[in-house]
Parts: C-alpha cells; sequence; structure tokens
C-alpha cells in the first residue's frame, strides 16, 4: 500500500515522479504529495487529498522544479486522509522532508519524548514523527537545545486546524539553509531508524545536503533503479520501469545513499554492502490498459498467457515429469516431510485452499492452511519436518512475510508462491516457484490468482512424483490436460463474457449474494464472493454446499442470487458425487424461491431444468477446473461493479499490497 518515486538526475523532476506515481495507483492511496529540491526557489512541497489529479492541479497552481525530489501517494494509516496528514512530512526546521511506507509502532512513546523536548507536530500521522527523529539525532550531533526551533520554523509548520494546515492545496517553499550540518544525512537517518519499532520504508531529502536523497527499508518493499547518469527509489518496479529495468531490490536493514554520482549501500550499521543488480524482464507495456476499459479487464483476458508462462519450463509433455528450479529443498525433504503448512491473505489464502485438496489429493500429504495475519498468534506447534508454503502476489504482504518468520523459527523449511522476482519473500525461502503472471496493476487480483492454481497444481505434481504416489501415465494425462488448459481458458473467455455482462444487467441492483461450492470448489467460491465485494460493494459469502441446512437457507428467498458451482469431471467417481449432491443443494434453493446461477460443464443438459441462469465451461480433470470456473466469476463481478459505477481498478479502502499488519 501507498507508493513512493524519488529522482536524482538530469531530468526534469516533477514530471518523472507525478508519472512512476501514476503508475503506482494501483497500490491504493487517498492522498498525494511532493518535495522537490535543486530548483531556484529552495525546498518546495505540493500536497493534496484524494487523487493525483488533485496534486497536478496544484503543482499547476503554483510550478516548481528542481533536480531531485520525492513523491508519495498515501494510504491512510495514522490520521484522515487529509492535506495535512499527507506526505512528505517535514521536520520542526522546514529542510527536512520524509516519506513512509509503514506503522510506527512505538510512535507515541517517540512523540511524546519529542514534545518534551520542544518539538511540535502539526500532523496525526506517525510519519512525521520520523521526520522530528533525524532532526533530533541533526541536532544531538550538533550540541544544539533539541526543542529550539529554527528560523525556519514558524513560517513552515502550519497548526493544526488553521487555514493553511486544512486547504487541499497546500503550496509550501521551505527555505534552503546554508549552514552545513554537523552529521551526513545518511548517518542522522541510520541513527533515527534504529529507535523505531515497526515497519517501514522511507525516503528523505535535506536542503541542507543538495542532490542527495537517502532510503532505508525494514518491512515494507523498495526499491533503488539504477540508470544512464540518473538513479530512482520506489516502492514497487512499476514505478521507474520505464526509465530502467536495473533493480537493486532493498533487503531489510539496509540503507541507500543516492547522489548523482551513483548508490552506495550499507545496512544500518554503517558497514558497507554490495549492490546487487537484477535486470527486470518485464516490457513496461505490460503495466498499461492495452485498450482495455480497466486494468482488471485486461489482466482477466491475460490469464490463458499467465499461465503458460507460469508452466513453460517446469513441465515435460514427452515425460509428463515436472521440474523445478531454484529449489533448496532436496527430495529427500520432501519424502521426508511430514506435512505441507500453508500460510496466507485474501485471495492467495482461497489458492491455498484449493492447493490443500491438489496435495493432498495427488501427493497423499496431510495440509493445514492458515491466514496469515493469524499463523503466528495461534501458537503453532513446532514441527521440523513440516514445509511452510507461503503464497503471495507481491511478495511483501507483511502478514505472510511475520507467517513465514514463524514457520522458520520452529525449524520449518519455507516455500514461496510469488509473482515478483527477488521479492522480500522469496530471498527468504529455500525455494521459489515464480508465478510469471507479469505485473498485476488492479487492486483484486485475477490472473495471480490462476497463476497460483496453475503453480500449486505443479508443485502438487512434483512432490507426488517424488514421494512416488502417482503412476507415470497418470502424471502424463494430468500434464497434458494442464497444457491445454489456456486454450480453453480462451474458450471460456470467448464464450461468457457476454453472458456475464447480461446477468450483470439483471442483478447489479443485488444487496446479497451467496456462492456455493463443494471441495476443491467451495476455494472458487469464497473467491468469487470477494471478487464481487471487493469491487462491487455488494455483501457477499461464500459456503460450502453442504452447509447450507446449518443456517444459509434462512436467507433464501426471491430476492437472493445464489451461484452455484455444480461441474464434474465424469471420469472421477468423487467428482460426480459430489455433483449429485450440489444438484441436491441447488434444489434447496429453487424450493425455496432463490434465483440460481450454476456454473457448469459443458453439455450438462440436466441442469438447464433446475435453474434460471447456466454459465457453461469446457471439461478438465477435478482439479484444474478451479482455474476455469473463477473465470466466469470474475467477469461477473467486474461487470455488476461496472454498472454499479464503481472503481474497478482501485476499490475504495483497499490496497494491492498490503505491507503492514
Amino acid at each position: 500500500m501507498c507508493g513512493i518515486v524519488g529522482y536524482i538526475g538530469p531530468q526534469s523532476v516533477v514530471p518523472v515522479i507525478i508519472e512512476g506515481l501514476r503508475r503506482l495507483e494501483y497500490r491504493g492511496y487517498d492522498s498525494a504529495g511532493i518535495a522537490v529540491a535543486g530548483g531556484p526557489t529552495g525546498l518546495e512541497l505540493r500536497r493534496a487529498p484524494g487523487k493525483l489529479r488533485n496534486l497536478e492541479a496544484v503543482i499547476a497552481n503554483s510550478p516548481i522544479d528542481g533536480s531531485f525530489g520525492i513523491g508519495h501517494t498515501r494510504w491512510a494509516t495514522h490520521g484522515r486522509p487529509t492535506e495535512e496528514n499527507a506526505h512528505p512530512h517535514r521536520d520542526g526546521s522546514g529542510t527536512l522532508v520524509v516519506v513512509h511506507n509503514g506503522i510506527v509502532e512505538n510512535y507515541l512513546t517517540l512523540k511524546n519524548a519529542l514534545i518534551a523536548k520542544g518539538h511540535r507536530f502539526v500532523s496525526e500521522t506517525d510519519t512525521e514523527i520520523i521526520a522530528h527523529l533525524i532532526e533530533d539525532e541533526l541536532n544531538l550531533a550538533a550540541g544544539k537545545n533539541p526543542g529550539a526551533p529554527s528560523s525556519a520554523t514558524a513560517s513552515s509548520s502550519p497548526k493544526v486546524g488553521s487555514t493553511e494546515a486544512n486547504t487541499a492545496e497546500a503550496v509550501l517553499t521551505l527555505p534552503l539553509n546554508g549552514n552545513k550540518p554537523a552529521l551526513p544525512l545518511e548517518e542522522a537517518v541510520r541513527r533515527a531508524v534504529k529507535r523505531i519499532t515497526g515497519a517501514f520504508a522511507i525516503g528523505v531529502l535535506s536542503a541542507h545536503e543538495p542532490n542527495k536523497l537517502v532510503a532505508a527499508r525494514m518491512g515494507p518493499p523498495a526499491v533503488i533503479g539504477i540508470g544512464e547518469g540518473e538513479f530512482f527509489l520506489a516502492s514497487d518496479v512499476p514505478g521507474i520501469l520505464h526509465h530502467t529495468r536495473n533493480i537493486h531490490f532493498l533487503a531489510d536493514g539496509e540503507l541507500a545513499v543516492l547522489t548523482r554520482e551513483g548508490v552506495t549501500l550499507t545496512d544500518f550499521q554503517g558497514a558497507a554492502l554490495p549492490l546487487k543488480v537484477q535486470r527486470i524482464t518485464w516490457d513496461p507495456i505490460q503495466a498499461e490498459k492495452a485498450g482495455y476499459k480497466h486494468f482488471m479487464l485486461k489482466e482477466i483476458n491475460e490469464q490463458p498467457r499467465a499461465i503458460r508462462d507460469t508452466t513453460l519450463g517446469r513441465i515435460s509433455l514427452d515425460t509428463g515429469r515436472v521440474h523445478l528450479a531454484e529449489m533448496q529443498i532436496s527430495e529427500a525433504d520432501f519424502r521426508s516431510a511430514s506435512q505441507i503448512t500453508i500460510a496466507a491473505c485474501g485471495t492467495s489464502w482461497h489458492a491455498g485452499l484449493a492447493g490443500k485438496f491438489m496435495i493432498e489429493r495427488l501427493a497423499r500429504l496431510p495440509v493445514d492452511v492458515d491466514y496469515a495475519s493469524e499463523y503466528r498468534y495461534r501458537d503453532p506447534i513446532a514441527d521440523p519436518h513440516a514445509i511452510g508454503l507461503l503464497i503471495t502476489q507481491s511478495g511483501e504482504t507483511a502478514d505472510t512475510l511475520a507467517a513465514q518468520a514463524e514457520l522458520a523459527a520452529k525449524g520449518s523449511k519455507t516455500l514461496a508462491i510469488c509473482n515478483v522476482v527477488g521479492a522480500a519473500i522469496t530471498r527468504k525461502a529455500q525455494g521459489t516457484i515464480t508465478t510469471n503472471a507479469g505485473p498485476e496493476i488492479g487492486v483484486a487480483s485475477t490472473k495471480a490468482f490462476t497463476a497460483q492454481l496453475t503453480a500449486l497444481f505443479v508443485l502438487a505434481l512434483h512432490l507426488a512424483q517424488v514421494r512416488g504416489t502417482i503412476s507415470d501415465a497418470e502424471s502424463l494425462h494430468l500434464v497434458t490436460e494442464l497444457s491445454k488448459l489456456p486454450a480453453k481458458l480462451e474458450d471460456v473467455l470467448r464464450t461468457v463474457d457476454d453472458q456475464c455482462y447480461q446477468l450483470a444487467k439483471i442483478f447489479h441492483t443485488s444487496n446479497d449474494f451467496l456462492f456455493l461450492g463443494r471441495g476443491i470448489h467451495y476455494p472458487i467460491a469464497l473467491e468469487g464472493a470477494l471478487k464481487l465485494k471487493e469491487i462491487s460493494y455488494i455483501h457477499a459469502e461464500g459456503y460450502p454446499a453442504g452447509e447450507m441446512k446449518h443456517g444459509p437457507n434462512a436467507l433464501i428467498d426471491e430476492t437472493l442470487p445464489v451461484v452455484c458451482i455444480a461441474t464434474k469431471d465424469p471420469t472421477d467417481p468423487s467428482s460426480v458425487l459430489k455433483y449429485e449432491k450440489t444438484l441436491s443443494n441447488i434444489q434447496e434453493v429453487t424450493a425455496r424461491s432463490g434465483r440460481v446461477i450454476a456454473i457448469a460443464i459443458e453439455g450438462d443438459e440436466e441442469i438447464k431444468h433446475l435453474v434460471e441462469h447456466v454459465i457453461h465451461i469446457p471439461q478438465a480433470p477435478e482439479l484444474l477446473l478451479p482455474v476455469l470456473e473463477v473465470v466466469p466469476l470474475q467477469l461477473l463481478a467486474y461487470h455488476i461493479a461496472v454498472r454499479r459505477g464503481c472503481d474497478v481498478d482501485q476499490p475504495r479502502n483497499l490496497a494491492k499490497s498490503v505491507t503492514v499488519e
């Protein structure tokens, strides 16, 4: 959540930062700001609540320019989404600014200590504390009275509640001070961050040290871009990918100094570290809409390609064998594993639930699935023979990283399924399966989910082969079926989009939806409900179809749309049995005047006589059907949200990467 873009180089800094922030809008935000230095008028600050266009209007009203600067889009955690709470935040002197992603957990303790020294705060945020901490370290090094205001304070620090603090178009000019600081900015930052408890990715610039940006990380993601005579800071790769593909992923406990001469890297103790530059292969055009009305619709239609890329090089159509690279977990470890413990959040958790069915069915290995946000709080039982599996689109989700740390502390090796090469979770894992879905801009995950399902199926096959629980013939059959999945998905996209559009006309005014599924199809019901509530703001609930008699039947009347996943694999007796039981549940709904939308297999004529609406998908093995089933649910949610006038790509109150608890 939140976006950071910093720049130092020969280009005009404002367009670089604004364009970078625009490319990070998918992360979610409710205010924006920019600080620029190196120009004729000193250190200039512009901020505005709301979308980037509001900030651009402020800048158009009062132009700024310079050679280095930093910008931020904020998603509110501490304090309302107002101008005075927008980043960048300044210190008491008005000559130093900070942008920050994360949460300062001990901010009240720090704030009270700083207030006792005479520091004055003008916002409700925890970020402002960081600016004052750095100022405090500079004052201590200079032997100054820590609480003494500088000459800039009176003019540049408006009181909360004043006209200046509450305007939507704050224009602040912070004078350049010629006094050389007693401590280099990076050392002051290094000392300050040691006083912070919590999670942070920060960018800092000072009017006292021209052409220098300082960045530090502990938790939320941050990347450094290496260009030709120019250098970048960002919270995520798409913010700077159109300028450079050479990226260093800042690790926890690293501090970077960007100047016109280059980038230096140290740890929080000051020891020099090497830059580890990776070449990003994403084409910047992948992060554009490519003619689609919304990123979400584009990404729904990219799913066949994402699945092809996720399987590419990992399966052999000749032998049926699965090959996983980047794996420090040995086959012996997989054979001796007592269980798989999956931890994930949101959509990734739904993928993990489906993965449980895949792994247990094929590899005969017990699987636990936990919400990552709950895992470390339930005092899990240590089992060094368990393997932890973390599933995350970004690889930077705070709760999932915490679960990974807990698993490692219990002695488990960890494996990651992730969409971002080099992300924090992959660096700490003993093995990674990258999903290769490409950048996903829409907040509501679509192609990342189906790519995760694909990666989980590949992993389940690999485990089954290593553990000897599947025959060569069955492996070859399943690998062959997996290779057919992209073409089947293309068929679904071609045939059901208009049907979902028509259903949206009928049901977009509904206040509630119920989604039902059995077995491996239950996680898809959960995901269908999540997609609808995320982007259309309709209350929706996913439920096991077999549990209808235990409560949900009370909700059913003629106003309630019920989406039933009623698919089957005719070659699988257990699948056929689940299908027959699901038909009974459908009859329970229709007997109470519920309006049923069924997801069924092509050629299923029986179900047409039972329900009001049927969406057909192609036949596939039971464990691969979820990849096909979820696409109509994504499209239904999309078309309903569009018809309701919702912001499909950036739903209210949500962020793409949840990098704080």
